[in-house]
């Protein structure tokens, strides 16, 4: 069961640690830990050792497709594991852990995993009363816990933005509150705010409070649960980029998210970042969030042509990524197409040539303010050679097709980079 529904592949000391946990001991005896050995005997050839990376598996793909499949073989397995990590996390031998130690002790073998993944499986199954009680006891003094630490430092790891954490000081200020916000989990959060007065607005060592966490991590009815109460600031940004909440729920593509933070009055739609200087509508744009790029343009209030920092527009961040649909979205006479960013002098006809997106090309050169043969500061480039240079034969073909773009500087530098860019694949 453990190993059928983990959330990634168990190294052996942990997989032996979770089947030496004593559901309701308040520490792991080493006695009740099995030997490899012993386990896999027991397992009669169902479970094999994978000696390359010291992790178990079930001898067969097939097999982990039957015990998924088969509902009934395992009762409840994602609360029996969260009753087990919860356990592990809760023994006090874990809780004297100092909470700025940045990685697991090897003596404690199953706290990574606990700490990362005890949220993922209560999430998915709290079935039974003790995962909801050992999960309060957790929270009730989270910010000193050393769980919070590996989970915090875990989301900085796969985090390309949102909220920083550099782990030094510990999880100072990151309170059950927060703790339940990012994990998502409903019950567990009502709870924590049934334990006493909470500041609903207090920032943790992030800069960010349990609505940023909340946006950010995507949970929506835990969103809306905050939005209800009147002591909440839905417009408060976090220290470290001032992103506000609307503006991670934008960059995370989190429609049902926007739309409950966008009938607020009291949020600023068009409010940018101090990271890129980047909007909503930015973030939305860059990432391809279509249905949050509409519900934005639909407010007076957002600008739908801001330069960021670098003097680069949403219509320049979508064409970048090649986000053809937001692209037709910005097809507006507000919107100048052949603004240049600031460093190159490149126009968002530069980004999609280089980038070989054909699409949006055709889209761009739809328009009477773009010019297909403008060069860039940098280099004098233009899109035409850029597109030869990146083998995007039939990007060179469109621009050879279009008013200008048969110029006399764009056969010469046609000629350029078939002898010097291309090589063979002219």
């Amino acid at each position: 069961m453990r190993v059928s529904y983990s959330k990634r592949p168990l190294l052996v000391e942990e997989l032996c640690h979770a089947l030496g946990v004593e559901i309701g001991s308040t520490d792991l005896s080493p006695q009740g830990i099995p030997a490899i050995r012993t386990l896999l005997s027991c397992c009669l050839g169902l479970l094999t050792l994978e000696v390359s990376s010291s992790t178990v598996r079930l001898v067969h793909f097939t097999l982990q497709e039957h015990l998924l499949s088969a509902s009934t073989i395992f009762r409840s397995p994602h609360s029996t594991i969260a009753e087990v990590c919860l356990t592990y996390l809760n023994f006090g031998s874990v809780r004297d852990l100092s909470p700025t130690v940045r990685c697991a002790p090897s003596t404690m073998p199953l706290l990574q995993y606990a700490s990362l993944y005890w949220g993922e499986h209560t999430r998915r199954g709290m079935t039974t009363e003790n995962v909801g009680i050992l999960a309060l006891r957790l929270l009730e003094r989270f910010d000193k816990h050393i769980s919070a630490q590996l989970l915090l430092l875990m989301n900085e790891e796969y985090s390309l933005s949102g909220p920083g954490f550099t782990g030094e000081q510990g999880p100072v200020g990151f309170t059950g509150l927060h703790g339940g916000a990012y994990l998502g989990i409903m019950e567990l959060l009502v709870a924590v705010l049934e334990m006493k007065e909470w500041d609903v607005n207090a920032r943790d060592c992030t800069g960010s409070t349990a609505l940023t966490w909340a946006a950010y991590k995507g949970h929506e009815e835990v969103v809306k649960m905050l939005l209800e109460r009147e002591d909440v600031n839905p417009d408060q940004a976090d220290t470290k980029h001032s992103q506000t909440p609307l503006l991670l729920a934008a960059q995370g593509g989190h429609e049902g998210i926007v739309k409950a933070l966008l009938e607020r009055k009291d949020v600023n739609p068009d409010r940018a970042d101090t990271k890129y200087g980047w909007t909503p509508l930015s973030w939305a744009a860059e990432r391809g969030h279509e249905g949050i790029v509409k519900m934005l343009l639909e407010r007076r209030e957002v600008n739908p042509d801001p330069a960021d920092t670098s003097g680069r527009t949403p219509l320049f961040l979508a064409v970048r990524g090649g986000h053809e649909g937001v692209v037709v979205i910005l097809e507006r006479g507000d919107v100048n197409a052949d603004k240049a960013e600031d460093g190159y002098g490149r126009t968002p006809l530069f980004c999609a040539a280089q980038g070989g997106h054909e699409g949006v090309v055709n889209r761009l050169l739809r328009r009477r303010d773009v010019n297909p043969n403008q060069s860039d500061t940098y280099m004098s480039q233009t899109p035409l050679l850029l597109a030869a240079r990146g083998g995007h034969q039939g990007i060179v073909k469109i621009l050879f097709g279009t008013k200008g773009g048969q110029s006399r500087s764009s056969r010469q530098l046609w000629q350029n980079t078939t002898l010097v860019g291309c090589s063979g694949r002219a």
